[in-house]
């Protein structure tokens, strides 16, 4: 039963018969996972909250950057360098209390992504590369569990759904991953900004479908959409059994240049007033007792001998004489599984030169 806070909540969804009480209390009772709280996790998470899905599992690893407040309509300039799927919580508990939320301050990684999706009767992905999306289907088919696919490139938008009552799988339509140099680079990208909105908000709409047994989803079905002339087609595809077959989830890197975030240096100040943030200069140390702008000194010589040093819960802002160096240092604690990573841009010589 519903309780009289609920039926007032949600009493223009019960109103409609296709949903009424009975899929009210589907929505109230399923679990479902978002990955990534960015662009399209977004709206996702926040139409899911609102119409009333019980069990919110939010997973990011992200810090909040100012580049990301274009689209990503969550957060806002207070929430810089604070981590993605936490902040999304704190609102979206203001939006909707009754819901239950999980916080995985983490990316979904061949090491955790069983052990995380197996709690949840839905996925929603909203992740921003191939490697995740990959890994999430498997994932998904070894678990037997819904997946709610989304992707977002410029102006053009992609939603299905994969793995849905027996149906097709992402390696249906997309059998392989490109390679790093096949698939566009994330950092050169552009997206405008009501793209991730107009996708997933679809992408909720297909999770609410699925949780309800309602209408028809687009399982077998890939939606497309060119924003800038408004046209949409739906590409129809099969089921290759043989993409059933997964087993165990092949290890793979899910992280871009993108991940690391470049920052100036009236962006570190604020940064280092508003969370807990570790400096670290990687020139030698010559070069850091002649002159820096404080923090610990790990030259990259030996950097890879001494990174365990710094603490992986903290934002981390690397910097050198001009980029270089501590652009490369950006890339192993990526690599070395750190997520919040900031890149002090054009150096020392920058701020010297402003």
């Amino acid at each position: 039963m519903l309780s009289a806070e609920e039926n007032a909540r949600y009493s223009k969804q019960i109103i409609l018969p296709e949903i009424g009480i009975d899929g009210q209390e589907k929505l109230r009772n399923a679990k479902v996972l978002v990955i990534g709280a960015g662009g399209l996790g977004c709206p996702i998470l926040q139409y899911l909250t609102a119409a009333g899905v019980g069990a919110i599992g939010v997973a990011d690893g992200d810090a909040i950057h100012i580049s990301n407040l274009q689209r990503q309509v969550l957060y806002t300039e207070s929430d810089i360098g604070q981590n993605k799927a936490e902040i999304a919580i704190s609102k979206l508990k203001l939006l909707n209390p009754l819901v239950a939320f999980h916080l995985h301050k983490f990316f979904i990684t061949g090491d955790n992504a069983l052990e995380i999706l197996k709690d949840y009767e839905v996925v929603v992905d909203g992740s921003d590369n191939f490697a995740t999306r990959y890994l999430v289907n498997d994932a998904c088919v070894i678990l037997n569990i819904p997946l709610v696919f989304g992707a977002i490139y410029k102006f053009e938008g992609h939603v299905s759904v994969f793995n849905y009552m027996n149906g097709p799988t992402y390696r249906c339509i997309f059998p392989e991953q490109p390679g790093f140099d096949e698939a566009p680079n994330c950092a050169d990208i552009g997206v405008i900004a009501t793209l991730p909105g107009i996708i997933g908000t679809m992408q909720a709409n297909e999770a609410v479908k699925v949780i309800t047994g309602i209408g028809n989803t687009l399982s077998g079905k890939l939606l497309v959409i060119d924003t800038l002339t408004m046209h949409m087609h739906t590409f129809s595809f099969k089921l290759n059994e043989a993409n059933k077959n997964i087993t165990e989830l092949q290890q793979t890197s899910i992280y871009c240049e993108a991940s690391v975030k470049n920052i100036d240096y009236s962006q570190l100040q604020v940064m280092q007033q508003n969370t807990n943030t570790q400096l670290v200069d990687v020139r030698e140390t010559e070069e850091h007792q002649i002159e820096n702008i404080g923090g610990i000194n790990i030259p990259l010589s030996v950097f890879d001998a001494s990174y365990h040093l710094l603490n992986p819960d903290n934002n981390i802002v690397l910097y050198c004489s001009s980029g270089t160096r501590s652009n490369h240092a950006a890339k192993q604690l990526i690599q070395n599984g750190f997520a919040h990573i900031f890149h002090l841009q054009g150096g020392i010589n920058a701020i010297i030169k402003h």
